[in-house]
């Protein structure tokens, strides 16, 4: 079978004046967990003034991955800016923002983690929590962020409760399972066409699918930090490449 090709949008790094141009980068380990699993990566630059290259790299495209990363910026499910919101990157939420409204429309294949769920909640109309700490009835701590001498990328920081017969739950083949967290932010309101599928013991939703069957895999952890000694987790990406691979066969009959 063709290897299917995944797009990843890239994120911004800011110049460095007289030293470093801007420039778009995006982490190893992302490209290296769709390599194991049998896709082609294709990073996607960010092209606000550009849309028709945007959307030609999105038509040789089988599946959309959304990865972790900055803040989302608040203007696009129109709120004002917490005191907590960092910095946001809107050339990359508008590639995302697009490539997954693109995606929705054509049936591909989208997967999201961290950053991605946020994104692809957003694109459908909902919104987040800004920081989950300060604005979430009963918060736990979700904020693991690794330090030189705290905390791992790996590091099981709580469990959550995947709902039975959903197709996170058949990939991850328990009723609860221990992630990694590495964020602030959260969804708050549910984007349309969403339903949730795992959820923190806060009760913040941790994990989100397409409502209509289509393929659409989201999770608030970061599974590729998983992947390489949590099979269950592996199987986030195998299932989708495997998705993006029967979408391209279908595409090209």
């Amino acid at each position: 079978m063709t290897r299917p090709v995944i797009g990843i949008a890239t994120q911004t790094l800011e110049a460095v004046p007289g030293k470093l141009p801007l420039c778009w980068v995006m982490g190893q380990r992302y490209v290296r967990v769709l390599t194991a699993a049998g896709a082609v990566p294709w990073l996607v630059p960010l092209l606000p003034d550009d849309e028709p290259t945007l959307r030609s790299i999105y038509d040789r495209l089988d599946g959309i991955f959304l990865t972790g990363g900055v803040d989302v910026d608040p203007a696009n499910y129109g709120e004002e800016r917490h005191e907590m919101c960092d910095r946001a990157d809107p050339a990359r939420d508008w590639a995302e923002i697009h490539l997954v409204r693109w995606a929705l429309a054509d049936h591909k294949p989208i997967l999201g983690v961290c950053r991605g769920i946020q994104v692809i909640n957003v694109a459908c109309g909902g919104s987040l929590y800004q920081h989950v700490s300060e604005q979430h009835p009963d918060a736990i701590k979700h904020d693991y962020f690794p330090t030189v001498t705290e905390y791992t990328r790996d590091y099981l920081a709580h469990r959550v409760r995947v709902e039975a017969g959903s197709r996170l739950g058949r990939l991850l083949g328990a009723a609860e399972v221990d992630v990694n967290s590495m964020h602030h932010q959260g969804i708050k309101r549910l984007g349309g066409g969403l339903r949730p599928c795992a959820v923190a013991p806060d009760g913040l939703i941790e994990g989100v699918e397409s409502a209509n069957g289509t393929y659409l895999v989201a999770v608030q952890w970061h599974p590729e930090e998983l992947a390489e000694a949590i099979a269950p987790q592996r199987r986030l990406f195998t299932d989708f490449t495997e998705a993006a691979g029967a979408y391209h066969a279908q595409a090209h009959t």
